[in-house]
């Protein structure tokens, strides 16, 4: 059984890649993603692959906060009562994961090609929230497909590549090492769109489109499917060679969204990259 049916899929091509949209999945309950499965995969991960803390946080935070200090098995099973969010990143990295990733990916690869080219990086992460926890106000590198699992959640999400929402600055120091956390301000609420998520839901998010996320009463299970694309690493490379401008006392032209390349700051930076050894 095909997970996306093919009037999903033509929603996705008419939408992506910079257009945020609601779609429908077929996954269900997948037996790899319930909570026991879950726990047992975050206990094998590295701890690099593990992100967790307590779900009770505001909408802007400096930084990442600290784990709660409860075993990551013991966070998932018991997640109704843990107050806890956790991330198991890379879960590909498992080949049961990793399959189930490229199948639902092979669903939708014509659609994305057709658009930005070459899958590039594919990924996978899944969420497990407490209820009412919150995801604060950040932006993630790649183009994102959120299928909700279990529970529910309400995503925020703002324009991408407005400086209103996400200051250039943020963003390039991201692509120099830094953090994805952004500063929250109330007067942001009103230019977001609220995209409220139950099973079979799945949601698109553009490439460092600016969100947040409430969680609903009850625990919650999200799957992202991910990749880049060479659109996608342009405009990442452009904004770091932009904060390589900025530190030497010029104010640089913010890079340009799809279908823009980028290309020539992207080189810039690649040349550098390539002269300190770090190509």
């Amino acid at each position: 059984m095909t997970v996306f049916s093919p009037t999903d899929r033509t929603a996705f091509a008419a939408n992506y890649p910079e257009v945020p949209h609601k779609l429908e999945h077929r996954l269900g309950r997948h037996p790899l993603l319930e909570l026991d499965a879950l726990a047992k995969l975050a206990e094998a991960l590295p701890e690099s692959s593990i992100e967790y803390n307590k779900a009770d946080l505001p909408l802007g935070i400096d930084g990442k906060p600290d784990p709660t200090g409860i075993p990551i098995g013991e966070t998932i099973r018991r997640i109704e009562q843990t107050g806890s969010w956790a991330a198991l990143k890379n879960i590909e990295q498992v080949p049961e994961y990793a399959a189930l990733l490229a199948d639902l990916l092979a669903e939708i690869q014509p659609e994305i090609e057709a658009k930005t080219g070459r899958m590039l990086k594919t990924q996978a992460f899944v969420f497990i929230t407490s209820p009412g926890g919150v995801t604060p106000y950040h932006f993630d590198p790649e183009h994102n497909i959120l299928l909700q699992i279990r529970g529910s959640k309400v995503m925020t999400q703002f324009p991408a590549g407005d400086a209103i929402y996400a200051p250039d600055e943020v963003h390039e120091t991201y692509h120099t090492g830094g953090g994805r956390e952004l500063v929250w301000r109330d007067e942001l609420l009103a230019g977001g769109r609220e995209f409220a998520l139950s099973p079979g839901d799945a949601l698109f998010v553009p490439v460092m489109a600016p969100h947040f996320v409430r969680n609903g009463p009850e625990p919650s299970v999200s799957l992202s499917i991910t990749w880049r694309s060479e659109w996608s690493f342009a405009e990442a490379d452009a904004r770091a060679f932009n904060a390589v401008l900025r530190r030497i006392g010029l104010k640089p032209q913010s890079t340009g969204r799809w279908p823009h390349g980028n290309r020539a700051k992207a080189l810039g930076w690649r040349v550098i990259r390539k002269l300190r050894g770090q190509a």
